[in-house]
């Protein structure tokens, strides 16, 4: 699949124009749509999510998800870009407040929020959205960090809220270690 993949030019001017943007989130929205059509396996799914978006944005600088592994702990997942943080706690952080909160949230200045968990010090923006299975439940939470300030608004909510929400009635597939 790998005629999907867009790869973002991040030599020049990172940020798009209001147009750019849409346009852009339409596309790869398409394409991951395309790419994940009869693919049941969230892993997989998420990492085809991940290799999409974060080469298609040039604002983009670290994306990932954040699974949940216990009652209030994320474990790092499919990701691209920088070391990210291992284990973040529900009470810690941009990613633990979605977590908990179980909302998307936003964040021009990383640096001004209570309690940021700065696993790159190069990130300056950042947007957490949750991911939720059939049931409801929250089984990860969705990651982008850029290096400008300001980087996310409205137009990226929208668009990643709709595209994690594909993941939806995918299924943790354990991994077969014998025959």
């Amino acid at each position: 699949m790998a005629e999907f993949t867009r790869v973002a030019d991040r030599t020049g001017e990172l940020r798009l124009s209001p147009e750019e943007k849409e346009a852009r989130y339409r596309e790869v929205g398409a394409q991951v749509e395309a790419v994940l059509e009869g693919e049941a396996d969230l892993l997989a799914s998420m990492s085809s999510i991940v290799c999409l978006l974060h080469n298609a944005f040039p604002y983009y600088f670290w994306t990932g998800f954040y699974r949940r592994v216990a009652a209030e702990e994320l474990l790092v997942g499919p990701y691209q870009g920088t070391m990210g943080c291992l284990r973040i706690r529900f009470d810690r952080g941009v990613c633990g407040a979605c977590a908990r909160e179980r909302r998307t949230i936003v964040v021009p200045d990383v640096h001004a929020f209570p309690g940021h968990i700065a696993c790159d010090s190069a990130s300056a923006s950042e947007i957490v959205v949750p991911v939720f299975d059939a049931a409801g439940e929250l089984i990860a939470v969705f990651d982008v960090d850029s290096t400008i300030r300001g980087a996310f608004d409205d137009t990226d909510r929208e668009h990643l809220e709709r595209i994690v929400g594909l993941l939806r009635d995918r299924e943790a597939r354990p991994v077969v270690t014998a025959g």
